[in-house]
């Protein structure tokens, strides 16, 4: 009798560890059902659309706080979202775009990278600014979530130290100075659901 009731257990056992496995094997991934299906609703070919200010639901997005990713070299998702994020960006003629601005609150940004020859597009995954110059830099600033409007703002680092994760799983440090070192604070500022307009607004009270 004991005998059967350890194979009872075991086959209990064995069957909720393959049904966990198996459905990690499905996602692969860290992006949310919903997530998921916004960014394999269309190819690599197809823009996302602009979450912008002026929308009363997109605008509450934009405002929240987005998570980390982690890397999976077989999460497909990830690197379908990068590319269509990619996309977005270049066909709205942006120097740099985080994945809050097309609905996905996730620490992924792309950036063009000024400081660099032939001023190369860089995707950073989970990206944290770790030290801020005592240097400021004024510099025009736009975004692709706020149509329509620009500002000077004054308070932006003129070089900064970031912390980030490749593509590849690596992680990476790095001093970064001058517009790119805005791009970088622009962006990085949609992952904590801060706008630019928000620097303009406390500079001028």
């Amino acid at each position: 009798m004991k005998q059967y009731i350890h194979i009872f257990y075991f086959a209990i056992a064995f069957l909720t560890f393959f049904s966990c496995s198996k459905k990690n094997k499905l996602r692969n991934t860290s992006f949310s059902s919903s997530q998921t299906q916004l960014i394999l609703a269309a190819d690599t070919s197809e823009v996302m659309r602009l979450f912008l200010i002026n929308n009363t639901s997109d605008s509450l997005l934009l405002r929240k706080k987005s998570i980390a990713v982690k890397y999976n070299p077989k999460d497909k998702t990830l690197q379908h979202f990068t590319k269509r994020l990619l996309l977005t960006m270049t066909k709205a003629e942006g120097v740099g775009i985080a994945a809050p601005q097309v609905g996905i609150l996730k620490n992924i940004i792309w950036v063009q990278r000024f400081d660099k020859a032939d001023f190369p597009f860089e995707v950073f995954l989970n990206p944290k600014i770790v030290a801020y110059s005592e240097k400021k830099q004024p510099c025009g600033e736009g975004c692709l979530s706020i149509p329509d409007q620009k500002g000077t703002t004054q308070n932006r680092a003129a070089s900064i130290k970031i912390d980030y994760e490749k593509m590849d799983g690596t992680s990476h440090q790095e001093t970064v100075e001058g517009f790119t070192a805005v791009i970088f604070q622009h962006e990085i500022d949609h992952l904590n659901g801060i706008l630019f307009i928000d620097h303009l607004e406390k500079e001028y009270q």
